[in-house]
């Protein structure tokens, strides 16, 4: 009898753990923040940097945050700068930001500027860890023009799913043809906008980066 009472004792604290795991990670928030380092962008990863220093000092224990450049060929693990999920303690939690802080200044002063552009690789491996966080609200920031530059015989020309992710661009700067045709500015937001909804997620574009506050708390 006191062995089937220990054994349903056990149980129970077994099924309460995995439920506040469970509800631990609804409530956590997942960020991958995706930057751009072709051409005359690199020159703007200062404001990358930035934006990367407001996101360690909002995000709290339990939330994950990923950093990595788009390059020629971005689905792939060395092209991420930082990853961390926080501790709960956080004498730990400061630890890891300063780290992670770290790493991104080291590669903001030292970044080289890729010669092709990877955006739908780099999407792919935010929504790959996004997912394997198990946190309940998943935002991909990218700060890029979203201007796609593939290496010759990479295919990225296929649907992409973006279920329950939240995907913002971030400083999308005109390139110089987009000041002869407009057009061709616009028609990149709408292609990347139809590619994320009709994956299942949601895009919109801050130009304005003091808008970010409003996105966090989301």
């Amino acid at each position: 009898m006191k062995m089937k009472k220990s054994f349903a004792t056990l149980l129970l604290g077994v099924v309460l753990l995995t439920y506040g795991c469970t509800e631990s990670a609804t409530r956590a928030t997942g960020v991958y923040m995706l930057m751009d380092t072709s051409g005359t962008y690199a020159k703007e990863l200062t404001k990358a940097h930035s934006i990367i220093n407001y996101l360690l000092g909002t995000l709290q224990p339990g939330d994950s945050l990923a950093v990595a450049r788009i390059d020629s060929g971005s689905f792939s693990e060395k092209d991420i700068v930082g990853k961390a999920t926080f501790n709960t303690r956080p004498s730990v939690a400061n630890s890891q930001k300063r780290l992670f802080e770290k790493k991104v200044s080291d590669f903001v002063k030292n970044a080289k500027g890729s010669r092709h552009t990877d955006i739908t690789g780099g999407m792919l491996q935010a929504v790959e860890y996004l997912q394997e966080t198990g946190a309940g609200s998943k935002k991909i920031f990218i700060f890029s023009d979203l201007e796609e530059d593939l290496k010759k015989g990479h295919i990225r020309d296929f649907p992409m799913r973006f279920d329950g992710v939240n995907v913002v661009a971030l400083n999308v700067t005109k390139l110089r043809s987009d000041n002869i045709d407009p057009r061709e500015y616009m028609a990149r937001l709408e292609a990347w906008q139809k590619r994320v909804e009709e994956g299942g997620g949601t895009w919109r574009v801050i130009n304005d980066l003091e808008r970010l506050e409003n996105i966090m708390a989301e």
